[in-house]
């Protein structure tokens, strides 16, 4: 596993696309997209609420991010085969447990685990649900939440299957510091560190390759794989690799 380390979740965005786009190699998944693959890598930023939470190059600014944080704190209106508010404010659709359907509010059950025994290591939540996610063409990439209270402060570790890096990311990271906010403004805690695992970190080179140019520079701030400039062309590096 590799280990990134930054001052915040925009810069650490900016690193793990830079060390796929460099390092990584080509896979095409099961639904036939072209990839840049990696291995695995933990993103950790001691302050996660520092600035800059997006970076510059991303598509999705201050905005779109803002708002899908919304979503994922509060819930959409939008149809979705399944969303991360559902999975962790709602988790236990389709599911039956002494004859009543199953509604786990697992983001109250992390505060009040946290808040009945701050040393606790079982403050987690989960968004696989094999009843559903079995079948599923898009299953949930994001899998796994802890938080844990050390030094007097919140901190928070997600574990995601697989991570688009590149586009999916950088909202990923916003959401879920708000998330990780949220939790520690109930308990009356500051924020800690903010872990970010991804067991299959990936970039789309193909379909996202007009995204990859505001992170590449045109080949002056990142140098990828010979393969990712011949899809794109949008510098001269393509004729050069």
């Amino acid at each position: 596993m590799r280990i990134i380390r930054a001052p915040s979740i925009g810069r650490a965005h900016e690193l793990v696309v830079k060390m796929i786009l460099e390092k990584g190699w080509l896979l095409r998944t099961e639904d036939a997209e072209a990839t840049v693959e990696f291995e695995e890598i933990a993103l950790q930023v001691d302050t996660p609420l520092a600035e800059p939470m997006t970076s510059p190059s991303s598509r999705f600014q201050q905005r779109f991010v803002e708002q899908y944080a919304k979503d994922l704190l509060l819930g959409s209106h939008a149809s979705f085969e399944y969303d991360y508010h559902g999975r962790l404010f709602d988790w236990g659709e389709r599911l039956v447990a002494e004859e009543k359907p199953v509604h786990v509010d697992q983001i109250a059950y992390i505060v009040e685990k946290l808040r009945s025994s701050p040393e606790t290591r079982r403050a987690i939540a989960i968004t696989w649900n094999p009843v559903i996610d079995e079948k599923l063409d898009d299953c949930p990439c994001l899998q796994l939440v802890q938080c844990v209270i050390r030094k007097g402060k919140l901190d928070m570790r997600v574990i995601f299957r697989s991570n688009d890096m590149l586009t999916a990311a950088g909202a990923n990271m916003y959401a879920l510091v708000q998330l990780q906010k949220s939790i520690a403004d109930q308990l009356g805690i500051p924020c800690g560190t903010y872990t970010h695992i991804s067991l299959v970190p990936h970039i789309y080179y193909i379909r996202d390759a007009h995204d990859i140019e505001p992170f590449c520079g045109k080949g002056s701030l990142i140098q990828p794989v010979r393969e990712v400039c011949l899809a794109c062309k949008r510098c001269d590096r393509a004729g050069s690799v």
